[in-house]
């Protein structure tokens, strides 16, 4: 496998420290206000990487932390802390800030089908070994302290800072860089540990050998908790490409400083940026967009993973709404093949037909290898699609020889396309309730009432059918949808009665 490393600005063999052992660290989201389309493209670019990389043989160890605590809004270490901003902005504590936000995170990455990690760090409960972080480093000489502010990082004992970023200190030290905090020896010295100004009621402190009222600079966490769960080096941190003149630049170096090891990462990843239509995504602009509001809309998560993966990651990525709806359309074709192989080969099964010469022909592994070359060779993922595609265009392949290969793709993709009959019901169902509420809005102004929504009424019907044909799989995943709905079904000698229960 290759992939291209911030690092060293190429694209390289990849190759572990442990032979087919993986460390993986993703910087994770900071859960002080909703999870949006720009974190739902990382992420799940960085799902199909620990996908492919499990699919070449690799045992990886996917780490991914939540940043709950101490994360300024300005990298230059003043400003707001963000969770003590989104408490202010919703009306609550910034624990259950942080808790609502988390589990809107989690849900959001479930639905788009992507992995959870094998561990999920908190930075809350890690404080002592952020602290031990920073006390070390003050044991090697690399910091000192601003009275009232903090205790900071001094990049001028640290030669090597900047290198992955390219940075230019000595032009920064010129004043390329306004320094932003009072007592700072370099603009590019940076906070580890942070004190409560005077004045100050902070929700978020503990005691600190410098500050009986502190917390953690941002930047801390990470390595403090990439270096307990994957060691002092590692094979892989991702992240997006803002964190690497300042986050990640800042990790490299207090984590190289403090062990005296180098790289502290091997291979760096990063994602590029997703615009929504050409500009910078922004609450204040009207394109501020989440999860909820692709499904309120109509649209399938999965197709939005799919469109997702017709760009590379490295390259910036436009979403429309446009671009959407013909997403969810080829995605609806993708799901109505799919389907119809299915049924063909349990079909040919029943009747104990040949479907199938064992892959004779040698095609079929010929468009299983183009395939995973393309996510070996730095995870082109518009290439792999583009032979998926092709596979289900073939006309030298077999039904059997189709679905086998496009089962084996969609382990990396997470389509649903092996229930790809019930998403098509859901899409539609989805579908008919965005039509449904619409024409609710109208038929309220009007004085008219409705009543069961077109939606529930099509996964009625669809179940109905199922039943009478003893697809008895697709009837109960119909049952399972609707109480998802929240309607209860009860089958009856009179049919099928509804029991609303939300």
């Amino acid at each position: 496998m290759r992939l291209y490393n911030t690092l060293s600005k190429k694209v390289e063999n990849f190759v572990p420290i442990a032979r087919k052992k993986v460390g993986l660290y993703a910087c994770g989201f900071t859960v002080y206000d909703f999870t949006h389309l720009g974190h739902l493209r990382k992420y799940t670019m960085d799902d199909v990487l620990i996908r492919t990389l499990k699919h070449e043989g690799y045992d990886v160890n996917f780490i991914q932390n939540i940043t709950d605590v101490g994360h300024l809004a300005s990298d230059e270490d003043t400003g707001e802390d963000k969770l003590e901003k989104g408490a202010k902005k919703y009306g609550k504590s910034v624990w259950d800030v942080a808790k609502e936000f988390e589990d809107y995170f989690f849900r959001s990455m479930d639905l788009m089908g992507n992995l959870r990690p094998d561990k999920s760090t908190r930075a809350t409960e890690h404080i002592e070994d952020q602290l031990n972080l920073v006390k070390n480093l003050e044991k090697k000489g690399y910091t000192y302290v601003i009275e009232g502010d903090g205790v900071y990082f001094d990049t001028s004992k640290f030669p090597e800072y900047g290198e992955m970023a390219g940075l230019d200190l000595k032009r920064q030290q010129e004043g390329a860089r306004v320094e932003k905090v009072a007592g700072k020896r370099n603009s590019s010295d940076f906070a580890l540990w942070k004190f409560e100004r005077e004045g100050e009621n902070r929700a978020m402190v503990w005691e600190s050998p410098w500050s009986k009222r502190s917390f953690p600079g941002w930047h801390v966490e990470c390595s403090a908790m990439a270096m307990k769960y994957l060691g002092e080096q590692f094979d892989i941190h991702t992240g997006g490409i803002d964190h690497i003149p300042v986050h990640h630049t800042n990790e490299i170096a207090q984590s190289e400083a403090s062990t005296g090891k180098s790289p502290f990462v091997k291979y760096w990843v990063h994602h590029n940026f997703l615009k929504v239509d050409g500009t910078k995504m922004s609450k204040s602009l009207g394109n501020f967009f989440t999860i909820d509001d692709i499904i309120s809309r109509g649209f399938s998560p999965r197709a939005l993973r799919l469109l997702l993966m017709t760009a590379h990651y490295q390259s910036e990525m436009n979403f429309t709404w446009e671009n959407l709806s013909g997403m969810q359309k080829s995605y609806e074709r993708l799901l109505k093949i799919v389907a119809d192989l299915q049924k063909k080969v349990s079909e040919s099964e029943k009747t104990d037909e040949k479907v199938v010469d064992d892959f004779d022909s040698g095609l079929a592994e010929k468009f299983k290898s183009k395939f995973f070359a393309a996510l070996s060779e730095n995870l082109n993922t518009p290439q792999a699609l583009a032979v998926l595609w092709d596979v289900t265009k073939s006309n030298e392949l077999s039904s059997f020889e189709k679905l086998s290969l496009v089962m084996e793709f969609n382990e990396i993709f997470q389509l649903d396309l092996e229930v790809a009959e019930l998403a098509l019901v859901k899409i539609r169902s989805s579908k008919a309730s965005f039509t449904s509420e619409q024409g609710r809005e109208i038929g309220n102004v009007s004085g008219k009432t409705t009543g069961l929504p077109e939606a529930i009424q099509q996964i009625l019907l669809d179940r109905e059918t199922a039943r009478k044909n003893n697809d008895w799989n697709k009837s109960d995943g119909l049952r399972d949808l609707l109480l998802e709905k929240g309607y209860k079904v009860l089958d009856s000698s009179e049919g099928q009665k509804l029991e609303r229960i939300k």
